[in-house]
């Protein structure tokens, strides 16, 4: 079995080897070309993304710099995902997004590991998970989500949290490492912030 067959297999595996190397500079180089985009080249950003990643839905938007390992050759992005600056993709395994979701900025969704044992971990050995998050879902700024993690639909996990578990649908959690703190609820419907009332009736 060859190191990129362990590799995609979820194994641990050399990642300094040279047919996975190879393949990944290919990839940066089409990243590299996105970073480069100008703001009035949207089309451009759009066809990029389309190169780069798996997939990408209708609506898909990523704003520059973007940071992949891959470029996001592993990533499903769903329909209407919006990432902010400085978005982290270590994207070795597969990332699904699911449609309608949010991105902070510096947010960094990492599928990534290496082993414990110091003797195996100096010979530059790695292992992937895959990353699944749910729809409409809100990552805020600066969250970490570790490798084989999944959040559940409607979720928010707040600004600064780590995500080293499972998150089920409908909660708000946050802290390091990441926890439900509450479900997401009517509360919710009337209050946008603290004790500030969302005004329905004047929104279009």
């Amino acid at each position: 079995m060859t190191q990129k067959e362990r590799m995609e297999k979820g194994l641990v595996y050399y990642c300094a080897d040279s047919e996975i190397m190879d393949d990944q500079v290919l990839c940066l180089e089409k990243l590299y070309d996105y970073n480069q985009t100008r703001p009035l080249e949207g089309e451009k950003r759009i066809a990029l993304l389309k190169s780069m990643f798996a997939s990408v839905g209708e609506g898909a938007y990523i704003e520059p710099p973007l940071h992949a390992n891959w470029g996001g050759k592993r990533v499903h992005l769903g329909k209407n995902v919006y990432a902010n600056f400085n978005l982290t993709l270590v994207d070795d395994a597969p990332i699904y997004i699911g449609n309608d979701c949010m991105l902070g900025p510096n947010v960094v969704i990492a599928t990534a590991g290496h082993p414990i044992d110091p003797e195996l971990r100096a010979k530059v050995t790695q292992y992937n998970k895959e990353v699944h998050i749910g729809n409409n879902v809100w990552l805020g700024a600066g969250v970490v989500v570790m490798p084989g993690v999944t959040i559940g639909d409607n979720s928010v996990i707040g600004a600064g949290s780590i995500v080293t578990r499972d998150i089920p649908s409908g909660v708000v959690a946050f802290g390091n490492p990441c926890k439900v703190f509450r479900q997401i609820g009517e509360k919710d419907k009337k209050y946008f912030y603290k004790n500030e009332e969302i005004d329905w009736e004047n929104l279009i």
